[in-house]
Parts: structure tokens; C-alpha cells; sequence
């Protein structure tokens, strides 16, 4: 029975609506005119992805010490470094291009802003899992994630389109408005998110490594050893290979179908879109669980990953049989099965999350999610220079071919992790689930 001086479930869900959505409103700002503020600070493209590269090399480095911090000093604490140190970041991406520092200064940066980000992967929904067992809440944790996504989706679309018209003016300013905002986000963080159901424990440096060891070999025994988790690892690192690419490649792609350069607006608002369309996906998940592909949970995101690597083909063909740059009638094909796939990512991040949150105890919660991660960053780190260099030596949409490969084999993964599920009631679960529609 839940104690009566603890929030309600309601109120720890709205605490975590509230802290993600403005973190995602202060990182989506830049994310619409990142790569072309990279490129107007005299980087080539293959240099950008290699810079993005560095920040996923960074993520993959910090990914198990930072939830050794998450596992022992606590979720809120490491989700306050990971916000304090993506401030820092991202003024030092603004002195990097204001003091010409080139590449290597934004590769410094870059380290920081993936440490950052490690902080807050994992930590954050492990947090608010073990808040609502901890209170008995009783509602599908899919609606939770749906929702959360949906809000997310909203302050993506706010970011990316405020950032792209900010931009306009100066490529710098959106960067600043991040900080300000990030400022924000700590303060709602100190005072609003409560540790509950984690009971944070000292962390002293001469025992940082044994530490580091003890939660790596849960994480191993839980991840790694988990029939249904490792199939799950090996697609985070398909999709991450892929998706930053994609990500931030769209800009200058989008711009030279158009074959206007300096629309930065443009640039943005198309990310907006793309956020908007993830919105969608959020909201159809429901329906998606309570049809017959949502009664496996693996089998939906299987046909999700298919249905994504199709798209990403059908994007590229438009690219290759462009008739030429300023084609409106091809830009205008892109941004329609952009917001298709947009649309089908939507719905596959929530049944996702909630799946994989199934497989994991409390006490390795965040450890599990954070070496999801880690799977995530290698990918990333490995697929941005290798499609970067691909693109740049012949074309953006043979980069996308490439990349609809990797998000491709992610359906047999999935369907793995389907067939090495241990809980018989997972997909009757799924299916059963409370869900909007």
C-alpha cells in the first residue's frame, strides 16, 4: 500500500511530462539549423558528421559511469550534471565558431554535450518507473510513454521551428535561447523531482571503479544475457548507425531540392514537421496495440522498422531522380514520406520503451537503459562518418540507401526478441493495455 505522504501516481507522471518536455524544447531548438551552423563555421559535411560522430563517441564512453552515478548517488542527481553540463556545451559550440576554433574545438564540445546527454539517457525513466511501482499506479506505462511523447513531440515542433526562425536572424542566437531555457529546466528539476522507490546511496571515488565493475556485471546479467534484451541492444545500434545521419543530413538535403541555400527556415521548419508527425505516431499507438500486430508487441515494431526502411528507400529515389536542384514537386515528395516515416517512428518509440522497461529489475534499471544506449551511441558513432563520408564522396540519397539497410534488419531483431521472451502474459499485456485511442 502506498504511504500517504507520497506524491500520487498523477502527480509523478506530470513532474515527468513536465521536466521532459522542457529539456526536449531546450535540445530541439538547435537540432533544426545544427548542420548548417556547423557548415557556415567552415566545416564540410563529412566533417559535421564526423563532429557528430565525436559527441556519440563521448556518449559511448560515459554511457556506464554515468549510470554508475544514476544507480548509486541517484536519478535526479544525475539528470541536474547532465542539464548543467549541456549548458556549458553548448556556450562552448557559440565560442567555437565565434573564436574560429575549427573542428577541434567543436569536437571538444562535443565530448561534453555527449556526457551530458548520458546523464539523462536512462536516468530519467528509470526514475519515473520506480516512482510508479513505488505507489502502486496502475495505469499502462505505453499510455505514459505515448503521452510523454506526444507532449515531447509538441516541444520538439515548438524548438525546431522557433530555432529555424531564430536562426534566420543569426545561426548563434538559437544556441543562446538553448541555454536560457536549459537554465529553466534545472530549476524545475531541483525543485519538482522527488526520488522515490531508489534509495540513493554514497558514491566515493576510491570505490568509483569497483562500482563501475559491480553495475556493469548486472548490466551484463540483465542486458547483455537477457535472451530478449540483446536482441533489442543490437537494434539500437542498427538505428543509431542511421537515424543521426538522417536526422541532421535532411537539412542541406531539403535545401538543395529547393536549390535555395539560405532558407534556413526552411530547414527548420521541416524538422518541426518531422517532430509533428512523431505527435501523430504517439497518438496511434493505442489503436496500433489494440490491433492484431499490437497483440506482440515485437511483431509490431518489426513491421515498424520494415515500414521505415521502405520509406528511407522511396527518399532516396526521389534524391536520385531528381531532375534538378529547385525541383519543388521533389521537395515536396521528401517532406510528404518524411512525414510517413515520421508517422511509423511515432508509433514504435513508446511500445519500445514500455517492452524493454518490462525486462528490467529496479535496482539495474537505469545501468540496462543507459548500455541500450551504449549500443545506440556505437552505431552512431560508427555510422555518421561512414555515411558522412559516403554522402559527401557521392550523394545523400546513396547514404539513405545504405542507412535503409540498417534500419531494415532490425525486423528479424525484433522478431528475436519475440521468440526470447520469458513472460508468456507479455503480449496479452500489450494487448489488454488501457490505452487512448
Amino acid at each position: 500500500m502506498a504511504r500517504t505522504d507520497l506524491p500520487t501516481g498523477t502527480r509523478i507522471v506530470g513532474v515527468y511530462y513536465a521536466t521532459s518536455a522542457l529539456f526536449t524544447l531546450a535540445t530541439s531548438i538547435i537540432w533544426g539549423v545544427n548542420t548548417l551552423f556547423l557548415l557556415g563555421a567552415g566545416l564540410s559535411l563529412f566533417e559535421v558528421m564526423v563532429v557528430n560522430a565525436v559527441f556519440s563517441a563521448g556518449q559511448l564512453v560515459f554511457e556506464v559511469p554515468t549510470g554508475v552515478v544514476a544507480d548509486t548517488l541517484g536519478r535526479k542527481v544525475s539528470y541536474l550534471i547532465g542539464i548543467a553540463s549541456l549548458f556549458g556545451s553548448t556556450l562552448l559550440y557559440v565560442a567555437a565558431a565565434r573564436y574560429e576554433w575549427g573542428f577541434a574545438g567543436f569536437a571538444i564540445a562535443s565530448v561534453l554535450l555527449g556526457f551530458g546527454y548520458t546523464c539523462q539517457t536512462g536516468a530519467v525513466d528509470a526514475w519515473l518507473i520506480d516512482a510508479l511501482d513505488h505507489v502502486a499506479y496502475d495505469r499502462p506505462r505505453e499510455q505514459v510513454f505515448a503521452r510523454a511523447g506526444m507532449l515531447g513531440g509538441v516541444a520538439m515542433l515548438s524548438g525546431t521551428l522557433a530555432g529555424g526562425f531564430i536562426g534566420q536572424v543569426n545561426l548563434s542566437l538559437p544556441y543562446i535561447v538553448r541555454s536560457v531555457i536549459l537554465l529553466a529546466a534545472f530549476a524545475l528539476v531541483l525543485v519538482a523531482m522527488r526520488e522515490i522507490g531508489f534509495e540513493p546511496r554514497p558514491l566515493k571515488a576510491s570505490r568509483f571503479a569497483e562500482e563501475t565493475r559491480t553495475i556493469a556485471r548486472a548490466g551484463a546479467t540483465y542486458g547483455w544475457n537477457n535472451p530478449v534484451v540483446r536482441p533489442l541492444l543490437f537494434v539500437s545500434a542498427a538505428q543509431g548507425a542511421f537515424m543521426m545521419f538522417f536526422f541532421y543530413s535532411s537539412q542541406p538535403f531539403a535545401l538543395q531540392l529547393l536549390g535555395r541555400s539560405d532558407l534556413v527556415w526552411v530547414a527548420g521548419a521541416l524538422t518541426a514537421l518531422f517532430g509533428a508527425t512523431g505527435v501523430v505516431g504517439n497518438a496511434l499507438v493505442g489503436r496500433a496495440m489494440k490491433s492484431r500486430l499490437g497483440a506482440d508487441p515485437t511483431r509490431l515494431l518489426a513491421w515498424c522498422s520494415a515500414a521505415t526502411a521502405g520509406l528511407t528507400v522511396a527518399i532516396a529515389l526521389v534524391g536520385l531522380t531528381a531532375p534538378a536542384a529547385g525541383d519543388i514537386r521533389s521537395f515536396a515528395a521528401m517532406v510528404v514520406i518524411m512525414m510517413m516515416f515520421g508517422i511509423v517512428f511515432g508509433v514504435a518509440g513508446p511500445v519500445r520503451q514500455a517492452f524493454i522497461n518490462r525486462q528490467i529489475p529496479t535496482a539495474q534499471r537505469a545501468t540496462v537503459l543507459s548500455i541500450d544506449a551504449f549500443f545506440g551511441d556505437a552505431g552512431a558513432m560508427t555510422g555518421q562518418p561512414a555515411l558522412g563520408w559516403l554522402a559527401t564522396r557521392t550523394s545523400i540519397p546513396l547514404g539513405y540507401l545504405v542507412g535503409s539497410l540498417l534500419l531494415g534488419a532490425a525486423a528479424p531483431l525484433y522478431r528475436m526478441a519475440g521468440r526470447g521472451s520469458r513472460d508468456p502474459q507479455d503480449a496479452a499485456k500489450a494487448r489488454d493495455a488501457d490505452l487512448p485511442v
